[in-house]
């Protein structure tokens, strides 16, 4: 019952995602405002009756990930962008987690068609007790058979309940891993692709936070907002757009983030970069492990 209730409720997942995914050519166009993007998918994803697992990612050119409209973000989607939608939905804690890219652009055509490959071949070669290393090798090489660089430093990752990041990891470059797939687990799968040399840094801006210990507020205060985070997004990645109905007298909600970022309460995901400044791609779906291959939540 447990297994038939948790697939129910993926696939559901899944349905609101692919339906976003479908829209996304309406809504992602040039000149349109950042902010305005990410709060229309977040809305299309409760109105599809589902939660938002995470905050939108719009991530721009050379900018893989971790990138979400701030409280008054003026951003624009520029001309000739290279732009990734990465979108998460839930339904009672279970997750699916896709992104798409979408380019402005016909120089970068061919490496878009890389990273969707990649994500393919993946996907062929998905059962259960394969080995991680195995996938790995697939995005690997589909993606320099393209010319292009995976991104080392990326990775997909295991999906849990309320758990975005499960334990076990995709990386996109071939190695000896530890990890193999086992029959009901759930993943998303996430190649990046770049021009640059194929890694990413962290930059200083962050605007997306989870939650790292509940009960260590310093003030009144903090600790009302912690439990308000718990409350609605338990452990999983939030924004301080998110929180515009938690009021606050003297102070904003961004000083409170970031005492509680310094004090190890909250912690921040900081927007990450191609490290030369490289163009990235990036697809990703979710997948259920079975015996007759992969469950595959959203088209690609």
């Amino acid at each position: 019952m447990y297994y038939e209730e948790y697939i129910e409720k993926t696939l559901k997942a899944g349905e609101i995602v692919n339906r976003i995914l479908k829209e996304l050519p309406r809504i992602v166009k040039p000149g349109v405002k950042v902010l305005d993007i990410c709060e229309k998918i977040e809305n299309l994803i409760i109105e599809g009756g589902g939660k938002p697992a995470f905050p939108c990612n719009i991530s721009i050119n050379n900018i893989a990930a971790h990138y979400t409209a701030f409280p008054g973000d003026k951003s624009i989607i520029p001309d000739n962008a290279v732009v990734k939608v990465d979108i998460g939905a839930h339904v009672d804690g279970y997750i699916v987690d896709a992104a798409t890219t979408i380019s402005f652009n016909s120089k970068y055509d061919d490496m878009v068609e890389a990273n969707r490959m990649a994500l393919k071949n993946a996907l062929k070669v998905i059962k259960p007790g394969v080995k991680v290393s195995k996938i790995s090798k697939e995005i690997e090489r589909t993606i320099i058979g393209f010319g292009y660089k995976p991104i080392s430093n990326l990775t997909g990752h295991m999906l849990k309940r309320y758990i975005l990041h499960g334990g076990k990891n995709i990386p996109n470059v071939y190695g000896e891993y530890p990890w193999i797939m086992e029959e009901g687990e759930i993943y998303a799968i996430e190649p990046f692709a770049t021009d640059g040399v194929g890694s990413v840094t962290e930059m200083q801006q962050a605007y997306i936070y989870s939650l790292a210990k509940v009960h260590s507020g310093r003030t009144k205060l903090e600790k009302e907002l912690l439990k308000y985070i718990y409350d609605n997004f338990k452990i999983l990645p939030f924004c301080e757009r998110w929180l515009k109905n938690f009021y606050v007298n003297h102070e904003t909600i961004g000083a409170i983030i970031n005492r509680l970022v310094e004090n190890g309460a909250l912690h921040s995901y900081p927007v990450l970069r191609e490290i030369k400044n490289g163009i990235v791609t990036q697809f990703e779906t979710t997948i259920i492990v079975s015996r007759d291959g992969p469950i595959i939540t959203t088209e690609i």
